[in-house]
């Protein structure tokens, strides 16, 4: 499904920061109270399936908001915004955003929330109804321009790493985001080379930029309360891919990392014996009893760049011989 169930209008926004920021809300922002309430007119009950734990501690959205410094020059992404505790308080600071929720009738409550308790808001948040791993700049046009945004959000558990890999591929224009994840999915993406939790998700989000802790949450403001602990994740874009050879690096990493990962315990010559050229080891200055976790992203790509030329030597290996099959004369 993909519909718009509010939308914004240029000529709805202040002509400048300082009109954006006087016109910010400072308003009620949701409780447990207010959730439960909300929930029941709405006929909601937090589900598994999508992974919702709604926020009831207004000073722990603020505290997000605050960490992910969004301000009223700030064009914000949310992905599952649920109830909207998390939306008010990105909108209380001036910012202009969009939500996407996967669940349709939070997507069709959220607008009601959100003027009941933040009116003067609503015309600087457009919701889209959609799986956030179906996201694109095609179909999430308020973010199409390549003008610098940000995602600010409390991500379902399950999803989480694939929603933040997924954003971060297909908009290269995401500069930086402030999320709130499962602690251990914290841990794993800030892992470094060497630790026991790092894995696939610690490098592959490496590429991209910079990750960091930014706090641990309490599972006493969500209701319903989780079995786990939450923190917060902070990123700061460093690298986008720059033309097709660059995404064909990347992709060409990715699959080197998935494929050692696959088989942490075993040396990169064991894990990799079918994937990696002879040779490549050699090219990439890296020893091949080494296991996959103590590589840096910036080893990987090493020895993804010697596969693809080791690839494109043999390509040219085999047309040149059979340019040179084609030139023989026989008697």
């Amino acid at each position: 499904m993909n519909t718009t169930t509010s939308t914004r209008h240029a000529s709805e926004e202040p002509d400048s920061p300082a009109a954006t920021a006087a016109t910010a809300a400072t308003g009620h922002l949701l409780g447990a109270a207010d959730i439960r309430r909300i929930a029941a007119e709405a006929g909601v009950s937090p589900t598994k399936k999508f992974g919702q734990n709604f926020v009831i501690d207004p000073g722990t959205v603020r505290r997000i908001v605050r960490e992910a410094h969004v301000d009223a020059d700030t064009h914000v992404l949310e992905v599952g915004p649920g109830l909207g505790s998390l939306t008010l308080a990105i909108l209380e600071t001036g910012a202009r955003m969009t939500a996407v929720e996967i669940d349709p009738p939070l997507a069709e409550r959220l607008p009601q929330t959100v003027a009941e308790f933040m009116p003067e808001a609503s015309g600087r948040l457009a919701i889209v109804n959609r799986d956030a791993l179906t996201v694109s700049p095609e179909n999430l046009t308020d973010f199409a321009d390549g003008e610098p945004f940000t995602l600010v959000a409390n991500l379902p558990y399950n999803v989480a790493t694939p929603i933040i890999l997924t954003l971060l591929e297909r908009f290269p224009n995401l500069e930086s985001f402030l999320v709130m994840v499962q602690k251990e999915v914290a841990d794993r993406l800030v892992a470094t080379p060497g630790s026991k939790i790092y894995g696939t998700p610690s490098v592959k989000l490496a590429w991209y930029g910079e990750s960091s802790r930014a706090g641990v949450i309490g599972r006493n403001v969500f209701w319903p309360a989780p079995n786990v602990d939450s923190a917060l994740v902070a990123f700061h874009r460093t690298h986008t891919d720059d033309g097709a050879d660059d995404v064909a690096l990347r992709r060409e990493t990715f699959r080197l990392i998935d494929a050692a990962f696959g088989q942490r315990r075993k040396t990169l010559h064991a894990a990799l014996k079918k994937t990696v050229p002879a040779g490549a080891f050699e090219t990439a200055g890296i020893d091949p009893t080494r296991r996959g976790e103590t590589l840096t992203i910036g080893e990987f790509t090493a020895l993804a760049k010697a596969c693809l030329a080791q690839a494109a030597d043999d390509d040219a290996d085999t047309a040149a011989g059979a340019t040179a099959d084609d030139g023989e004369v026989t008697a």
